[in-house]
C-alpha cells in the first residue's frame, strides 16, 4: 500500500502542476445547477442579443443533463426531479428558438411541471425570473415596499441587517417589484397556464411579526418629504452600481448580475447601455467546459481553487521555492483585497481578505482568506513582501469573529433570527450570515496549524467553546458550505486538534465514533445533498473522493497509529483515485451554495482533498 500511496501522490502532483495556468492560477469548473445555463439563454433571447452559437451550445447541454423522465435535477439521487430547475430549463428551451413546441422531451417536462402544481410551487428566485417575463404576478413576490431600503441602520430591523448575499439580490428585486417590470418580446413563451387553479398567499405568524417590525421602521420615515419613493429607487440603483466589479458583473455572481440587468432596464436604461453590455460580457466569461458541453458558472472559483491546490501541493512535499508554488503565491498576492467593502461597516480591521472569484475585489470571505493564507505561509517566512500580505490577512481573519465566538462567511454579526422568516424561499439560510461549524473549524485549523495559536489564546478559546456547543447529540456537526455533516465534522475536528484540544476530549471521541459508524462497506464515505434539507445525516449509496478524504483526515488527526477504519479508508481513496470510472462518485456535488436549491460540483475537489489526506497519512504514519 505504501508504494501505491507514493505513486498516487506523485501522479497527482505532476498532473496538477501541468494543469497550472501561465499566470500561476488554476481554473477548475464550478459546476452548479442548470439555472445559470437556462437564465443565460433567457437573457440573450429576451434582450435580443445575437449570439446564436452560445444559445445553441447551452441548449445542447440542457438536453444532455435532462433525465429520461423529462426532468432536471439538482443532484443525482433527487427523487423524480426538481420543479424549479425543470421550469427554468423548460422556459429557456421554449425561448431559445431552437426547439419545437411538440418536442417529446419538452412535453415530458411540461407534464412533470403540471403534475407538481406548476409555477406557483416553484422557488421564489424562479418565480421572480418568470415575473420579469410576464409569466407570474409580482404581487405575490417580495411583499415589502421599496422604502424599506431607507430605514436607518439604528432601527431594530433594516436592509443592512440582511447578509451581503441577500442584499445583493434584494436591491434589484425590490426595484423590479416596485416597477412591476415585465419585458415583452415577440417570441416570449407562455407558461402561466401550467399552474393548477387560483393562487392565494398565506403568511405565517413569524412572517407577520417580521412585517410588523418593518412597518415600525417605515412609520419613522413619515416625516421625510414626499420624494421618499424616488429616493428609495435611487438608493437601490446606486447600491448595485457601486458594487460592480471590473468584469462588469455585480459582486461577481451570475444570479445577482442577471437581476441587476433587468432592474436597470426597469428604471430606463437601454439594452445598449455600456453597463448592461459589459455585464452581459462578464457573464459570458463565466463559461466553462464540461464533458456534457458549455456551462455558465454562478461564480468562477479561481481564487479558491488556486489557494487549495497550491496548499495541497505543499502538503504533498512540493517546496515553497518550486516554480509552481512561487507563481501561485505571486498570483494570490495580486488578488488580496485593499478596498473597504460592506464588511467594514461592522469590523474595524483594515482590508486584507481574499474573495472567491478572480474578478472579486470588494467582497472577501473568511474561508477563501484562510485558504489563501495557508498557501502563502511558507513563502511568508522567507519573503518580506509576502509576509506583509500574510500579516494583513491574519489580522482581517481574526477581526471577522462573531460576538458568539464563531466565524461567519462574509460579514460579522448578521444574525437576526427574525430575518429567516422573510417570505422568500431559502431565506432561513440566505437572509443571515451566522457563525457556522465548518467556517469556525476551518479558521481554527488555520490559526493553529499555520499561525501557531493555541486553545489558550482568548479568541481561539471562544471559537472552540462555540464549536463544542454546536455539536449534535450523535457526535456530528452541521456543515453549511459543504455536504454536509461529514464536512462540518471534519472542519470541527481538524480545527480543535490544530489548536491543541486532545484526542481524548469527549467531543472529539463522540465525533470519531460517529464517523466510524457511517463508513461504507467499501471503506469510503458518501453523504446525500438531502442531508442539509432534512437537517440530519443521510447516506449516499456510493462513496465520493472529497467526503472520504474529509472523514479520513479527521480520523488521521485523532489517531496516533492507523486503525482498521483508516486503513480501509485509505484503500477506498486509492481505488477512487486510480479507478478508471468517471461516474457519479466523481461528479456528485459536495459543495453547497444554498441548501435545498443550489449545490456545487467543484471539479477541483477530487484532486485537492484526497491529495491532502494521502499526504497527511504518509507524513504521520510513515
Amino acid at each position: 500500500m505504501k508504494k501505491k500511496i507514493e505513486n498516487t501522490i506523485h501522479k497527482m502532483v505532476s498532473d496538477l502542476q501541468h494543469k497550472q495556468n501561465a499566470d500561476g492560477s488554476w481554473s477548475f469548473c464550478f459546476e452548479n445547477s442548470v439555472m445559470t445555463d437556462a437564465y443565460m439563454i433567457i437573457l440573450l433571447r429576451s434582450l435580443e442579443m445575437d449570439d446564436q452559437e452560445l444559445v445553441g451550445r447551452l441548449v445542447n447541454r440542457l438536453w444532455k443533463v435532462q433525465t429520461r423522465e423529462g426532468t432536471w435535477k439538482l443532484f443525482e439521487d433527487e427523487k423524480e426531479g426538481n420543479l424549479s430547475s425543470t421550469i427554468e430549463a423548460y422556459f429557456a428551451l421554449m425561448y431559445s428558438g431552437k426547439v419545437k413546441d411538440d418536442d417529446k422531451r419538452l412535453v415530458k417536462a411540461k407534464h412533470f411541471i403540471e403534475k407538481k402544481g406548476g409555477v406557483h410551487k416553484a422557488h421564489s428566485i424562479t418565480k421572480s425570473m418568470l415575473a420579469i417575463h410576464g409569466q407570474y404576478d409580482w404581487k405575490y413576490l417580495v411583499p415589502i415596499p421599496i422604502e424599506f431600503l431607507l430605514i436607518p441602520k439604528q432601527f431594530p430591523l433594516n436592509f443592512w441587517d440582511f447578509s451581503s448575499y441577500a442584499r445583493a439580490h434584494l436591491a434589484p428585486l425590490l426595484l423590479l417589484k416596485d416597477q412591476r417590470f415585465s419585458l415583452k418580446t415577440k417570441n416570449r413563451p407562455q407558461v402561466q397556464h401550467l399552474s393548477r387553479g387560483p393562487y392565494e398567499v398565506r403568511y405565517s405568524e413569524r412572517e407577520l411579526k417580521l412585517f410588523s417590525k418593518i412597518n415600525e421602521g417605515l412609520q419613522s420615515l413619515i416625516s421625510i418629504p414626499s420624494h421618499l419613493h424616488q429616493q428609495a429607487r435611487q438608493f437601490a440603483q446606486q447600491y448595485m452600481l457601486q458594487r460592480i466589479e471590473s468584469d462588469g458583473t455585480y459582486l461577481s455572481y451570475f444570479s445577482s448580475t442577471f437581476y441587476m440587468i433587468y432592474a436597470l432596464l426597469a428604471v430606463g436604461y437601454k439594452k445598449s447601455d455600456p453597463i448592461i453590455v459589459k455585464a452581459i460580457q462578464g457573464l459570458k466569461e463565466m463559461a466553462c467546459e464540461t464533458k456534457k458541453g458549455i456551462h455558465i458558472q454562478n461564480s468562477p472559483s479561481t481564487i479558491w481553487d488556486t489557494a487549495l491546490i497550491s496548499h495541497a501541493l505543499q502538503e504533498a512535499g512540493v517546496d515553497a521555492r518550486d516554480h509552481s508554488i512561487e507563481k501561485a503565491v505571486e498570483y494570490l498576492g495580486k488578488k488580496q483585497h485593499f478596498r473597504y467593502g460592506d464588511w467594514a461597516m461592522e469590523s474595524r480591521v483594515k482590508p486584507g481578505g481574499w474573495g472567491f472569484s478572480e474578478s472579486n475585489n470588494i467582497h472577501p470571505d473568511v474561508d477563501d482568506t484562510t485558504a489563501a493564507l495557508r498557501s502563502i505561509t511558507y513563502s511568508a517566512a522567507e519573503n518580506p513582501l509576502v509576509r506583509q500580505s500574510w500579516d494583513r490577512g491574519i489580522e482581517w481573519v481574526i477581526g471577522m469573529q462573531n460576538r458568539d465566538g464563531g466565524w461567519p462567511a462574509f460579514e460579522i454579526n448578521k444574525t437576526k433570527g427574525i430575518l429567516t422568516s422573510f417570505p422568500m424561499d431559502g431565506s432561513e439560510a440566505a437572509a443571515i450570515d451566522p457563525s457556522t461549524p465548518d467556517l469556525t473549524g476551518r479558521t481554527l485549523e488555520f490559526l493553529g496549524s499555520r499561525a501557531g495559536l493555541t486553545k489558550d489564546h482568548p479568541q481561539v478559546n471562544r471559537g472552540i467553546q462555540w464549536l463544542k456547543l454546536m455539536q449534535k447529540d450523535e457526535g456530528s456537526w452541521y456543515g453549511r458550505w459543504g455536504v454536509c455533516y461529514i464536512y462540518g465534522t471534519w472542519a470541527a475536528i481538524t480545527g480543535m486538534k490544530a489548536t491543541g484540544v486532545p484526542s481524548s476530549d469527549k467531543h472529539i471521541q463522540r465525533a470519531k465514533a460517529w464517523l466510524e459508524s457511517i463508513q461504507h462497506k467499501d471503506g469510503g464515505w458518501g453523504e446525500s445533498c438531502y442531508s442539509d434539507q432534512e437537517k440530519t445525516y443521510l447516506p449516499l449509496s456510493f462513496s465520493t473522493p472529497s467526503q472520504t478524504a474529509w472523514a479520513l483526515e479527521s480520523l488521521i488527526c485523532i489517531e496516533d497509529k492507523p486503525t482498521p477504519a483508516i486503513d480501509l479508508g485509505i484503500m477506498a481513496i486509492l481505488e477512487l483515485m486510480n479507478g478508471e470510472a468517471d461516474d457519479s462518485t466523481k461528479t456528485y456535488p459536495t459543495g453547497v451554495g444554498l441548501p435545498g436549491n443550489f449545490y456545487i460540483h467543484y471539479h477541483s475537489y477530487q484532486w485537492t482533498w484526497p491529495l491532502i489526506t494521502l499526504s497527511r497519512y504518509r507524513e504521520k504514519y510513515g
